[in-house]
């Protein structure tokens, strides 16, 4: 069995995961553009690729997936997700499995206006929203001003005073505007299987967060906040390892904010608290049952993440 990652860059602890689940005869591919991504020097094989906006992209890899027996396809990238589930049937007539959720789904999930949008006409609760200028008095602030097109947290503004949002007022319409919450934040990995069942939903506060990942995080149980996570999950038909972000105040009080349709950089702490993500797509492709265990999980299990560094010489870079 041969499992490629792409966009590998700096996800070691994934290509970890993913060895200790799989037999000695087995292989964890890792593929990226950059010849210094830590991750391929950790994988059992590697793959240079070109970019995802590539004209070639998709028929390199048919190509390769043909050629090197590629039975699964785990994509990481935000920008790549949407061309892999465009084209899913074609990887699937040559016997490669994509671990992706339908076009419709990503694209609410990546884009904020239409995510807001879905959540308001299921009745999901998201922070109140601001489409105007014109909308927001004293009362309202302090305001969370967020780019329309950004990830990691780059380009957030939290205002406090109208003269500051005067600042803002020309480029308004470049952000989304919501109402500060002051509420802990917590990410939930969700696994679903292939037909979109939820297998596991493991929430984790986010206790120190730099560069829009969690340094530190924490698995905190709670039903409530679990059974709104697995409906959201269940209405957008969300499939393989997804990571949904919201604010919570720990009895009923929910306001979602993104959801991350793929692997994200913490997801580590829920493999080890029990909801084992790699595991159970490996059994997947075996046709194995992956009983659902929503709820059943380490609770309080904390991770301290931190950077390793690893040494090579230039003539062995891939």
């Amino acid at each position: 069995m041969n499992i490629l990652i792409t966009s590998a860059s700096r996800k070691v602890g994934l290509v970890k995961s993913f060895k200790k689940v799989l037999n000695s005869s087995d292989k964890v591919i890792a593929a990226d553009i950059n010849k210094c991504s830590p991750a391929l020097y950790f994988a059992d094989d590697f793959l240079k690729l070109p970019r995802s906006d590539n004209s070639n992209f998709i028929k390199i890899l048919l190509d390769i997936c043909e050629k090197s027996a590629i039975d699964l396809i785990i994509p990481t990238r935000d920008e790549e997700l949407s061309l892999f589930s465009k084209n899913i049937d074609l990887f699937s007539d040559i016997g490669t499995k994509i671990m992706v959720s339908s076009l419709k789904s990503i694209e609410i999930c990546q884009n904020k206006n239409k995510f807001i949008d879905f959540c308001i006409n299921k009745n999901f609760t998201i922070p109140k929203t601001f489409n105007k200028f014109n909308e927001i008095s004293e009362d309202n602030l302090p305001i969370f001003l967020k780019p329309k097109q950004g990830k990691g947290g780059a380009g957030i503004h939290k205002i406090s005073s109208l003269h500051q949002l005067k600042l803002f007022e020309d480029d308004f319409n470049d952000y989304i505007v919501q109402e500060f919450i002051d509420m802990p934040e917590y990410t939930i990995d969700l696994f679903a299987d292939f037909n979109g069942n939820i297998i596991s939903a493991v929430p984790r506060e986010r206790i120190n967060v730099w560069g829009g990942e969690s340094l530190v995080t924490k698995t905190f149980k709670n039903d409530f906040l679990i059974n709104e996570v697995v409906k959201l999950a269940k209405s957008l038909n969300l499939i393989g390892h997804n990571t949904i972000q919201c604010f919570f105040d720990g009895k009923e009080n929910i306001k979602f904010i993104e959801i991350n349709p793929r692997f994200g950089g913490a997801a580590s702490l829920s493999f080890a608290a029990g909801a084992n993500s790699p595991l159970f797509i490996i059994k997947l492709l075996k046709n194995e049952e992956v009983k659902s265990i929503i709820g059943d999980f380490e609770d309080n299990l904390i991770a301290l993440r931190y950077v390793e560094d690893f040494f090579i010489g230039e003539n062995d870079l891939k």
